[in-house]
Parts: C-alpha cells; sequence; structure tokens
C-alpha cells in the first residue's frame, strides 16, 4: 500500500483523492490546503474531500499557518509518496516548497505535474540536494507534460532521427471556481501575459479577460516543459517541440481531440508520423491525475532500487539512441552494397 499525502485541495487536489479511493494500492492519508491539514493514517474517504468546501471543514482537521509544514514535519515517516497539486504561479513557487519538504526531512517520492519550462528546470537544479536528502522527485508528469510527452518518446523509438514534436490539446472546463488556479496558469501564456502579470490579477480581472474572449483560451508555441524534457531525454532539440491548444473555459466538452504527433525519420531513410490520440470523453482531472499515479507507483520502485534526486517523467521511457551525424551517408554505403549484392 502507498501512503499519498496531497498538498493543495483545488481541481486536480479533489479528483486525485476521488481516483485514489477507486486504486487498490495506494491510500490517501494526508492532504492540506493554504489554511489547515488533515492526517489519517487509516485513510481519507474521497468523496469528503471532494464535498468539503476547504480542508479546515473536514472533521478533524487543523488550522495552520503554516499547513504543508506542520503535515510533514508531524507525519513524515507515515507518507511514502507526495503530489504537489498547487498552482504553478510564479514559477519559483513549487520548487521552493520541494525545498521545503526537503529541509523538514522527508525521505520518499514527489511527484508534481509542472508545466512550464523554467519551473522544470529548476527543479532540476534541486538534483544534488534530492539526493542528499534521500528524495526521488518526478517532475513534469501531468497530461502534457507527462502523459503525450512520454508518449512522443516512446513513439521516437521508431526512428533514428526525430524531426518534430507536436502537442495539440483541447480542455474543457466549465467551473471557474474549481479550476482558477490552472485558467491562470493557461492566460499566463497568452501573448501580452506573463506569470507576474497574472499574479497580481484578481479574480474579477481574469473573468473580464475569459469574457473579452467569450470564454475561450487559445495557447500557440507555449513556454511547455515538453521540450526541455525531451531534450534532457535525448529525443530532440527543444526547438523542434511544440505545443499549444484549446481551452474552453465555459463547457465540458473538449473543443478537439488531444493528440501528439511524432515525426520522424526511420533507419532505412523514410520519413513518417506517428499520432497518440486521447479519448474526449476524458477529463483534463483523468489525463493528469491518471498518470501522476502511475508515475507515483514507478518512483515507488525506483526509490526501493535506490534511486535518488530528479528525473523527468520522459526519462522514465525507454531512452532513444539519436543517429550518427554522418547516419545519411551509412545509408548510402547500405543501399549500394545492397543493390551491388543484387547483381
Amino acid at each position: 500500500m502507498i501512503n499519498v499525502a496531497i498538498l493543495g485541495s483545488g481541481g486536480l487536489g479533489k479528483n486525485m483523492a476521488l481516483l485514489i479511493e477507486q486504486k487498490k494500492e495506494f491510500k490517501l492519508v494526508g492532504i492540506c490546503d493554504r489554511s489547515a491539514y488533515f492526517f489519517n493514517e487509516s485513510g481519507i474517504d474521497g468523496l469528503t474531500v471532494k464535498e468539503a468546501s476547504s480542508v479546515e471543514k473536514i472533521t478533524g482537521a487543523r488550522s495552520s499557518t503554516t499547513p504543508i509544514n506542520d503535515l510533514i514535519k508531524n507525519h513524515k515517516g507515515k507518507i511514502n509518496a507526495i503530489f504537489i497539486a498547487l498552482p504553478n504561479l510564479p514559477n519559483e513557487f513549487i520548487p521552493s516548497i520541494a525545498k521545503e519538504i526537503s529541509a523538514l526531512g522527508y525521505k520518499g517520492v514527489i511527484v508534481d505535474a509542472l508545466k512550464r519550462t523554467k519551473a522544470v528546470q529548476m527543479i532540476k537544479d534541486l538534483d544534488s540536494l534530492f539526493k542528499e536528502c534521500g528524495i526521488l522527485y518526478l517532475t513534469g508528469c501531468g497530461a502534457t507534460p507527462g502523459l503525450l510527452t512520454t508518449a512522443a518518446a516512446l513513439g521516437a523509438q521508431s526512428f533514428v532521427e526525430i524531426l518534430d514534436v507536436t502537442i495539440t490539446f483541447g480542455v474543457g472546463i466549465s467551473n471557474w471556481e474549481t479550476y482558477k488556479a490552472t485558467i491562470r496558469e493557461d492566460i499566463a501564456h497568452l501573448d501580452g501575459f506573463n506569470p507576474a502579470i497574472v499574479l497580481k490579477m484578481t479574480d474579477e480581472e481574469i473573468i473580464q479577460e475569459l469574457n473579452k474572449r467569450n470564454g475561450i483560451l487559445e495557447l500557440h508555441h507555449m513556454e511547455h516543459a515538453d521540450d526541455i524534457m525531451l531534450e534532457m531525454a535525448n529525443i530532440c532539440p527543444r526547438d523542434r517541440v511544440t505545443t499549444g491548444g484549446v481551452v474552453d473555459t465555459r463547457n465540458t466538452k473538449k473543443p478537439l481531440s488531444t493528440n501528439v504527433k511524432i515525426t520522424g525519420r526511420t533507419f532505412e531513410g523514410k520519413i513518417s508520423t506517428h499520432q497518440f490520440v486521447l479519448g474526449d470523453e476524458t477529463t483534463m482531472a483523468a489525463n493528469v491525475n491518471g498518470p501522476i499515479l502511475g508515475f507515483m507507483k514507478s518512483g515507488i520502485w525506483l526509490y526501493g532500487l535506490g534511486v535518488r534526486g530528479t528525473v523527468t517523467s520522459a526519462e522514465i521511457m525507454p531512452h532513444f539512441g539519436p543517429a550518427k551525424e554522418n547516419y545519411l551517408e551509412i545509408q548510402k554505403k547500405q543501399k549500394a552494397t545492397l543493390v551491388n549484392a543484387a547483381f
């Protein structure tokens, strides 16, 4: 049984609690938000978390001005894995939380759903710290980066060179109150915005911006960590990775099907494209939280093997061996050899 603590009780945190309820090998033992934390070694009911307006409203919860600190410090020995389901803004926020957890003496697995390239790089820079503290930190483990990034890493194995990876997502959200942090993160990618600007915006200003766009956010060439993760995994240079999509903040139906296309050159010299498409019925919560638990389970396995430090989700996939720089010349020689052999 994997004892899990969730840091954050927004849309992703609440839905993760429901998902864990349906998974045999996982048990939710701790959860917190900005004003309280709750720990129960026997397990926390997912529906109780979902229906509570805040963690403080759960019977047995403890109010706190430092809930993350108190939850980890008091119960770290009974927590195997932590899911950081906190807002990704600003870029420094989750890396600072990770350092705080490290300083508390926690030893185990931590998983996040970070999106932005800079934030993932900051987590990667903490590799030595995590190794010293006995932590295995898995970053970029949601839908994108995460599920679609690892699909690209897997699809790359058919090729000797990856020419292009294009990730396109469609998200339907009809509950502003539940997913306001996610919507803010997406607005930060729009032209004229950045994390610092969005961080200062009030909820009313965010709603006004959504009204201007009829609730539709069209995102192009995003600063998304799929690029740095595929580069770290040796799949391709980051400038060959493009991420974008459409978010409908007023309807649950996806505006388009989420997919990733991997275009590459085979060892025979042929150009081809793989495509992995997610079912339209799967929600953002399902496509983020499901992979999080999958990578968390892999993390527990790797932790048992003695692995510590920072690992991206893409690095857990089959490793890619890029072609030699002169592979086109090698192909010509191979073809010439085959032709001569035929005669």
